[in-house]
């Protein structure tokens, strides 16, 4: 059995590590690697870009775009996980759960854009309801996120880790306040509403884990529901989806001490659903890893369907 050759554009960085970490237990690809004093050598990264079957690009946003001008080969496919190319229509967006036109989109591209892991669990939550007409376009939708320090990569894991700032962070942070964080072109374009939410991200004193929560007013909805309607529907939309998992209504009577906690898909690529209230307010909530389905997981998951291989294939 011929393998497919992949090279990954930024290997050194926390999804890079990841998506290596993956690669490596399977027998069906061979792994191109960049020694370390040619990482900036644009005639080797070159090379190695248009050698690969597969390529994924796991850079700052113009570094990607770059790496994504280098490739001449028609034959090389690419996953782009940075920001770069997530509101591109020329790129296949990679939710391959939000419809079956996503899915063959993601399959019959050479390009294809990671989300980004806030997005993943918000449009996750939002494609389905407002396609679907729970919720209009304009409905003004805000979003309050927590997430793990891993997710805003190396540096920002070593000012959580050094032990000068400790007792400084050790209490959650609330960050973005200008209300322009990255993700919001592609939480607007990809859920289909009309304007960007209200985007509260809020960063927690531990290493990965993510939840993604939006709150409705059911008197608002274009669709009357309430909250276990709304439960139902969800896991009636994604029943055929493996990595997405609607939790019963009423879940937290099985929190521990009634929390949610933000780490119980880590290391896994799932993502949970789960909706709580009653007639009158609804929360939904994803819960996901954001090292997994919401970076190095997914961008697998996408090259599992680009491949035509078992979507699950490496995946936990």
């Amino acid at each position: 059995m011929s393998k497919h050759i992949v090279f990954v554009d930024g290997q050194e960085g926390t999804t890079g590590l990841e998506i290596n970490q993956r690669l490596m237990k399977r027998d069906d690809v061979e792994i191109l690697k960049i020694d370390n004093d040619k990482r900036k050598d644009i005639d080797e990264r070159a090379r190695l870009l248009n050698q690969s079957d597969m390529v994924f690009l796991c850079l700052p946003d113009d570094a990607a775009k770059e790496s994504a001008a280098l490739i001449t080969n028609p034959s090389t496919r690419v996953i782009d996980a940075s920001t770069a190319h997530r509101t591109d229509d020329g790129w296949a967006y990679g939710i391959p759960e939000l419809s079956a036109q996503h899915r063959a989109n993601i399959a019959g591209s050479a390009r294809v854009s990671n989300p980004g892991c806030y997005a993943t669990g918000f449009n996750i939550l939002m494609y389905p309801l407002v396609t679907e007409g729970f919720v209009a376009a304009d409905y003004p939708v805000s979003c309050h996120a927590v997430t793990g320090y891993s997710g805003g990569g190396k540096k920002l894991i070593q000012t959580f880790e050094s032990p000068q700032n400790r007792e400084k962070l050790a209490g959650p942070c609330f960050y973005a306040l200008t209300l322009r964080h990255k993700h919001l072109p592609e939480m607007q374009k990809h859920s289909g509403l009309a304007r960007p939410p209200l985007f509260t991200p809020i960063i927690g004193n531990y290493f990965r884990g993510m939840t993604v929560a939006v709150p409705l007013h059911a008197g608002l909805l274009r669709t009357k529901a309430t909250a276990d309607a709304i439960n139902q529907f969800f896991a009636d939309y994604y029943r055929d989806q493996p990595f997405v998992k609607t939790l019963p209504f009423n879940v937290q009577e099985q929190f521990e001490w009634g929390y949610l906690n933000a780490q119980a898909c880590n290391h896994t690529n799932n993502i949970e659903i789960m909706v709580f209230g009653d007639d009158r307010q609804i929360l939904v909530v994803s819960r996901l890893d954001n090292l997994g389905k919401g970076a190095s997981g997914a961008a697998i998951q996408n090259m599992n369907i680009m491949l035509g291989v078992d979507e699950g294939y490496s995946l936990v």
